[in-house]
């Protein structure tokens, strides 16, 4: 359970970078389901906005 949630987190990260190799981007294909990459995808997306807002905060207050 866990290497499968690190799996879906490394290659949710890889997209957010845009450095998906094409052999992991197809095994992520072949999975059942893409609602575990749109969660990640979100969750990834909510703690990116979140520390953009603390980093700012930070260096203007």
């Amino acid at each position: 359970m866990l290497s499968r949630i690190w799996q879906v987190f490394h290659s949710t990260i890889a997209a957010f970078f845009g450095v998906q190799s094409d052999k992991n981007r197809q095994k992520d294909f072949q999975t059942n389901s893409p609602l575990p990459y749109i969660l990640m995808g979100i969750v990834l997306a909510i703690a990116l906005v979140a520390s953009l807002i603390l980093l700012v905060s930070q260096v203007v207050g």
